[in-house]
C-alpha cells in the first residue's frame, strides 16, 4: 500500500519514513505544493500531512484536496496542537489528527485503522452529458463510449476536476505525469490531441480549448 508523507522537518520526516517503510511504500515530500501535486497525480492509499509546511500548512493542502473531490484518507500531525486546531483539522476533512510525542506503535496502529476505513472513491466524473468512468477507463457521452489509456484517463480526470481552468503544458506535465517524469512537452501535446479526437468521436458536449500563451482547459460547449 502507498503512503504519501509530507513534512518540512527533515529529522521527523526521516524518522516517520523509517517506521512506515516496514509495512508500506512511502513517498516523501517537503512542502505543500509538492504534496498537493503528488496527491493529485498519484493513487495513494493514505496521506500524512504535517500541519507546518514552508509554503503554507497541511490544512490548506487538505482543504484543496477535498474541494477537488479527492477522498483519500488523510492524517494530520503536529508537534503540538490546541483543541481548536484539532477541531479545525477534522472539520476540514482530516480522518485523524496525531499530535505531540507519539510512539511508533501508536502511529502504525492509527495508520492501520485509517486504511481499514471505507472511503468514497469517485468513479464517475461528469460535465454536461460527458462522463468519465475512472474505474474502467471509459469516456462516454449518451450512448457512445470510447476506451482510454491510463495516462489519457489521468489527463482527462485532471481536466474534468478543474473544468474551465486553463493550465500550461508544463503544469499539465507536472500534475499528470509527475515532477520527476522524463516526459516532455511534446508528449503532453500528443495526449491532448488524442483526447480531442476521442471527444469528437463520441460527440461530447465538452471540448479541450486552448489559449495561446496560456494553456488548455476543458469547457462545456455552448448550446
Amino acid at each position: 500500500m502507498k503512503i504519501l508523507l509530507a513534512s518540512s522537518d527533515e529529522g521527523r520526516r526521516e524518522l516517520l519514513w523509517s517506521v512506515l517503510c516496514r509495512d508500506y511504500d512511502v513517498f516523501t515530500v517537503s512542502d505543500g505544493i509538492r504534496a498537493l501535486k503528488s496527491a493529485q497525480s498519484n493513487q495513494y492509499d493514505g496521506i500524512l500531512l504535517d500541519t507546518l509546511l514552508p509554503d503554507g500548512d497541511g490544512l490548506s493542502v487538505l482543504t484543496a484536496l477535498r474541494q477537488a473531490g479527492y477522498h483519500t484518507p488523510v492524517m494530520l500531525f503536529s508537534a503540538e496542537a490546541s483543541v481548536e486546531d484539532r477541531i479545525a483539522g477534522l472539520d476540514a476533512g482530516a480522518d485523524d489528527y496525531l499530535y505531540g510525542d507519539f510512539a511508533a506503535e501508536e502511529l502504525l496502529a492509527r495508520i492501520r485503522a485509517l486504511l481499514r476505513r471505507p472511503f468514497l472513491k469517485v468513479q464517475h466524473l461528469s460535465i454536461g452529458a460527458l462522463q468519465l468512468d475512472e474505474m474502467n477507463s471509459i469516456l462516454l457521452c449518451k450512448d457512445r463510449t470510447v476506451p482510454l489509456s491510463h495516462l489519457e484517463k489521468q489527463l482527462m480526470a485532471f481536466f474534468m476536476r478543474n473544468s474551465g481552468i486553463f493550465f500550461s503544458t508544463e503544469t499539465l506535465r507536472e500534475r499528470v505525469w509527475g515532477i520527476d517524469s522524463n516526459a516532455d512537452i511534446g508528449t503532453v501535446w500528443v495526449y491532448i490531441s488524442s483526447l480531442r479526437k476521442k471527444l469528437r468521436l463520441i460527440g461530447a458536449d465538452a471540448q479541450i480549448h486552448s489559449r495561446r500563451g496560456i494553456g488548455y482547459a476543458l469547457k462545456k460547449s455552448d448550446p
